[in-house]
Order: C-alpha cells, then sequence, then structure tokens
C-alpha cells in the first residue's frame, strides 16, 4: 500500500504530532509499504524529497514554535503526489497541508484518513485574545467539521478525541489507536550510563539526587506553571529532589522567572530544545515523569518515559485518567498535597523496589511499538478506502436509478403524446369520411 502522510510539521523540529507521524512511518516502513510524508517547511523555498519526505515553502508562523503556512493549492505539490499515487492521504493537522490532503483528495480521487491530535479548546489564546475564545471555539468546532465530513474514518489516540469530536456535534465514528513508542530507541539497555552521569554534572544535579522529568513544548496550555506552584507549596530544604522541564517553546523564560520568583529555581532545571535521538539519557537520568498538562490527547513523551521505566506521576484529567494504571505504571493527584505524598514515596523507595515498578512500567508499554500501531492502523485504512468504494457504488446506484426514473418518466409521456396524436389522426379520417 502506498501512504501519504499530511503534517504540519515534522524533523527537526519535535512535537507529539512529528514523533507519531515519523513512528508510523517507520511502522509502515517496516512492514513493506511505501510512505510519502508531506510537511511545510519555513527553511526552503522550493519543492524537495529527501529521505522519504517531502519539504514544502512554507511562511513561518513567529508565535507557533516550529510552525510554516505552506499554500495548500499548491499544484506543484499536487502533480509530486500525483506521481506517487497514493492509495490513502492521511491527515495529521488541520492547517495548509490539511486543506492541502483534501484538496489533493477530491482532485486525485483518493480516499482521506484525519486523525486528531490536538484538543484546540486549550490552544486557541495562539491565534486570538481570551475574549473572543469562546466565539473562536465555535468557528474551530464548525472548521473541523470540515475534516470530520471529508474523511472516510477519523483516528485519536484517546477517548478524549471522541468526546472532542462530539462536543463539536459530529456523529462520525472515531477509531481509537493510542501512540506508539520507538521502542529500538526508547530502550533503557541502550543508553551510557557514563553519559548520563555527565549528564547531570553539566546540570549541577548530585547523583543521589531525585530527579522528576517534564518532556514537551515549554507552553501555557502543558500548565508547567501548575508543577511549579505546587512545588514551591510542599518541598522542603532538605527534600533532595529536583524538578528537569526538557523542551523549549513560548513560554521558557516565563516559566523561569516564575521558578525565580516561587523561591525554588535552585530545585528547578531547564535544558532548552534537546534533540530527539538524545531524549533517553534525559530520561534515564529521571526517576519518575511529572506532569499536569490536562491538554494532552494521549502524550508521546509519558509513553516514551514509560517505555525508559518511568513511573509516571500526572494530575487528573477525567477522561484519560484510565491512561494510568494506578500503583503499575503511576499514580494521580489531584492538588499539591497528593502530589508530594506520592513525590516522597516514590524518592524514598530503594533499588530493589524501584527497580519492580520500573519494570512493570515497562511491561504497560510493550506492545505500543511502531509496528504494532502501523498493523492496526493498517486495518483503518482498509475499511477507509472499502466504504470509499461502497459510497461510491451506493452513488452510482442512485444516479443510475435516477436516470431510469427520468428516461421512464420522458417514455410515459412520448407514449401519452403518441395516444394524443393517434386519437386526432382517427378524428380527422373519421371527419374526412363524413
Amino acid at each position: 500500500m502506498k501512504v501519504a502522510l499530511l503534517t504540519e510539521t515534522y524533523f527537526p523540529y519535535i512535537n507529539g504530532v512529528t514523533t507519531h507521524v515519523k513512528t508510523l512511518k517507520d511502522g509502515l516502513t517496516a512492514l513493506g509499504h511505501e510512505v510519502l510524508v508531506i510537511t511545510a517547511s519555513p527553511d526552503t523555498r522550493k519543492h524537495y524529497i529527501e529521505d522519504g519526505v517531502l519539504y514544502c515553502p512554507a511562511i513561518r508562523l513567529k508565535n507557533i514554535y516550529g510552525f510554516g503556512v505552506s499554500n495548500p493549492y499548491s499544484r506543484t505539490r499536487l502533480k509530486i503526489l500525483q506521481e506517487f499515487n497514493p492509495d490513502i492521504i492521511h491527515v495529521h493537522n488541520e492547517f495548509s497541508m490539511g486543506l492541502f490532503g483534501i484538496y489533493a483528495a477530491r482532485k486525485l480521487k483518493k480516499t482521506l484518513v484525519y486523525t486528531l491530535h490536538t484538543s484546540y479548546d486549550d490552544y486557541i489564546y495562539y491565534v486570538m485574545p481570551k475574549v473572543l475564545a469562546r466565539v473562536g471555539n465555535k468557528l474551530l468546532d464548525k472548521y473541523l467539521g470540515l475534516y470530520a465530513n471529508k474523511s472516510k474514518a477519523i483516528v485519536g489516540p484517546s477517548e478524549k478525541c471522541f468526546e472532542y469530536i462530539k462536543k463539536a456535534s459530529h456523529k462520525k465514528k472515531v477509531r481509537i489507536l493510542p501512540n506508539s513508542v520507538e521502542m529500538s530507541l526508547f530502550d533503557p539497555n541502550k543508553v551510557d550510563k557514563n553519559e548520563v552521569k555527565e549528564l547531570r554534572k553539566s546540570l549541577d544535579i548530585n547523583d543521589s539526587t531525585f530527579v522528576a522529568c517534564f518532556v514537551g513544548r515549554v507552553a501555557q496550555e502543558k500548565s508547567i506553571d501548575v508543577t511549579l506552584e505546587f512545588l514551591a507549596k510542599t518541598l522542603q530544604k532538605d527534600d533532595d529532589i529536583c524538578f528537569v522541564v526538557i523542551g523549549d517553546g513560548p513560554a521558557l523564560d516565563d516559566f523561569k522567572n516564575l521558578a525565580s520568583n516561587l523561591g525554588i529555581i535552585d530545585k528547578v532545571r531547564f535544558t532548552g530544545r534537546v534533540e530527539h535521538e538524545d531524549l533517553p539519557k534525559y530520561y534515564m537520568m529521571s526517576k519518575i515523569y511529572l506532569t499536569s498538562s490536562l491538554s494532552e490527547m494521549n502524550s508521546i513523551s509519558m509513553l516514551e518515559a514509560m517505555a525508559m521505566g518511568l513511573p509516571v506521576l500526572q494530575r487528573v484529567d477525567e477522561i484519560n485518567k484510565d491512561q494510568i494504571e494506578v500503583g503499575k505504571n503511576g499514580y494521580l493527584f489531584t492538588d499539591e498535597k497528593e502530589m508530594y505524598k506520592y513525590l516522597k514515596y516514590l524518592s524514598s523507595l530503594d533499588e530493589e523496589k524501584y527497580k519492580k515498578i520500573k519494570f512493570e512500567v515497562e511491561e504497560t508499554v510493550s506492545q505500543k511499538d511502531e509496528v504494532e500501531i502501523a498493523r492496526k492502523e493498517l486495518v483503518v485504512y482498509e475499511k477507509a478506502i472499502e466504504r470509499g468504494r461502497l459510497q461510491e457504488m451506493m452513488k452510482r446506484k442512485s444516479k443510475e436509478q435516477g436516470i431510469i426514473k427520468k428516461i421512464k418518466k420522458q417514455g410515459k409521456q412520448i407514449t401519452k403524446k403518441g395516444v394524443d396524436i393517434t386519437k386526432k389522426g382517427v378524428d380527422i379520417i373519421k371527419k374526412t369520411l363524413d
């Protein structure tokens, strides 16, 4: 099968969607399928393909880190995609590349699949003031309806996706496929312990210090401020605990200032941008993954941490709370007291007890590798193609019935006219004979 994966960003920019797309590409390729990733690139002025990725010229967006907007109706891009001749066009973002996906699927008569990765209610502030957020959310719901209606299948990484589509008044079924992990990369056995030791040293963290990490886009919707405030209210001076924020983003300086103002800067580290392939040693340096974010569908960073054996300490997100098996792969908290209680408990475990938890955590993600998820995605593709065929068949049948109905109607009219003409002819003959 030939698959085109469309995403607004791709490596070297790192976020959940880029990681998901790369992992899916690797999984599909490993199964013998041909994949073309199509992405907007603010770093190029012309279309070019490299390592199975079509980079398209884009205008950089200053407000959104790593994003660019490309012409959604590019003829050059359409021609390249036509030559690739995909069976599936799979859209992963709803902006210029998403619109191109809808356009291309219609023009080339290809099957469109759509994955909703993001709960956009938490991101609307990037494009409009908070006072207009309510109106913006309603417009966004209608806009997402375009993707829901044009797609033959909708995929989402968690139940939150289903709830989001439902909230937006779209009745299409959503296939839930949890995100996958590059198990070959996030393997604790492959990490050099000396590199981990050097990393701690470079961040001025003692070997004995208990490290809680967060990995991701450093932005307001990730609620890093909530974690910092909770830590400020609970951490004691003699607590040998450090919170490490791994990543870059528009709120990095704001959170640094907040940590300083809260008086906990000595217990917090901000690494800035870290390359994807370097992440394993950062996870290896850590003992738990700590997050207060409520904007996630199915956090890939969290899954990567779990693949490295890190239990998760997560603020309760009602729709997604089943992602954490309490006591097995992590714990849930609602306030600073609960967070601190689990921090203290986990930091007090001896090596043997921690190893036992680490093993159980790794087990919970062992079936979420790239190949396994690719197999599940292929089932969605096959069903979407079949659904498209059936819909086309129904359209043709409906059209044929309409034509037959029209012919019958015209036939009746012709017959009626023939009868009328015959009657007139008989009347003329009678008059003539008389």
